[in-house]
């Protein structure tokens, strides 16, 4: 996986997300979601649902808010009756895309999902068109920025918790477990003193794919237009974003 750090996809667009303030609690919530419905509503078993909600609220995102979003991934949110929906697609150039949505309305919101493909050059395929380029994973992110973390002492660590592998990146380390084995590693890591930046049960790209300019433009925008439909909780693709 060296070379194709998801993690620099990952923060270049945080970046831009964070850069507009309406859509902060947006992706609070939909980490938390994620969080809860992979291991549960309960912050005291659940080490990744515990990072999500503290992060939430070291960016003031209100307790309702949070207590929305897991009740929303347990199926106790009074009154609301959601259906989870996975959507495969590709992007310009032929990107792989797959977005997971929670929508109490699945006819909008297929006609949002497939406007938005058609939009920025686009199409929607049948289930299973796209799903095998990726790998199902356990992914956890180690921040480095001060350069203070020892590389053979966390691959130690993270090797006798449970996890598959490590890369290093400039900033960060990235960490790969089976999904059976993702709570164990991530609970190891936090006792052995390390400070976890992300993780997540997620898609891993086998491959990735690399745009011309107008393309990847394109690419992003309809992430964009995605991400900032209510409905979407997540979006994979295999889109290697450029500098």
């Amino acid at each position: 996986m060296a070379g194709h750090s998801k993690w620099k996809n990952i923060q270049r667009r945080k970046n831009a997300q964070d850069a507009k303030k309406g859509k902060i609690f947006m992706r609070h919530a939909k980490d938390i979601y994620t969080a809860a419905k992979q291991g549960g509503g309960d912050l005291s078993t659940n080490a990744s649902l515990r990072l999500a909600v503290d992060k939430a609220k070291a960016d003031n995102m209100p307790n309702d808010n949070i207590d929305r979003a897991i009740k929303k991934a347990t199926g106790t949110l009074d009154g609301a009756s959601f259906e989870e929906i996975t959507y495969e697609g590709y992007g310009p150039g032929g990107v792989a895309v797959i977005v997971n949505v929670l929508t109490d309305n699945k006819n909008r919101t297929a006609a949002d999902i497939r406007h938005a493909f058609k939009k920025h050059n686009g199409n929607l395929g049948e289930n299973g068109s796209v799903s095998f380029m990726f790998d199902r994973k356990g992914y956890i992110v180690i921040s480095n920025e001060d350069g203070s973390i020892d590389e053979d002492e966390l691959t130690l660590e993270a090797l006798e918790g449970g996890a598959e592998d490590i890369s290093s990146e400039e900033d960060a380390y990235e960490i790969f477990t089976s999904p059976e084995e993702f709570q164990a590693v991530v609970a190891h890591l936090q006792e052995s003193g390390f400070q976890i930046a992300d993780s997540e049960v997620t898609l891993i790209p086998q491959t990735y794919s690399s745009l011309a300019e107008n393309d990847e433009s394109n690419m992003l925008n309809l992430i964009e237009t995605l991400e900032e439909n209510e409905d979407v909780q997540d979006i994979h693709h295999n889109l290697e974003v450029t500098d």
